[in-house]
């Protein structure tokens, strides 16, 4: 069993409450939190309007295939999120 932690950090410029970040966040817990070889947090600047940080655990059978669904992660993120992704990082354990 393999498994990473992926960090993303996000900057929302522009946003200017809670909601709004919600909105421009755009449910991302929900699509990728969907499959069960992820699991999805909210993990920092939870009461910053203008970021958030977000951890991914990610398990799978091989390192090729946890590296992949990171990358699809970080693919989604970048084209769904109303925001730029500022901070990548993975942690292998």
């Amino acid at each position: 069993m393999h498994i990473t932690i992926l960090t993303l950090t996000i900057a929302l410029p522009g946003c200017r409450s809670l909601k709004e970040k919600r909105q421009r966040i755009g449910g991302l817990h929900e699509r990728l939190g969907r499959n069960p070889a992820i699991a999805v947090c909210e993990s920092g600047d939870h009461d910053s309007h203008d970021a958030s940080e977000w951890t991914f655990v990610v398990v799978g059978l091989t390192s090729r295939a946890v590296a992949s669904l990171c990358s699809e992660i970080e693919d989604k993120c970048l084209h769904t999120v109303d925001g730029r992704v500022m901070e990548v990082t993975r942690e292998r354990l």
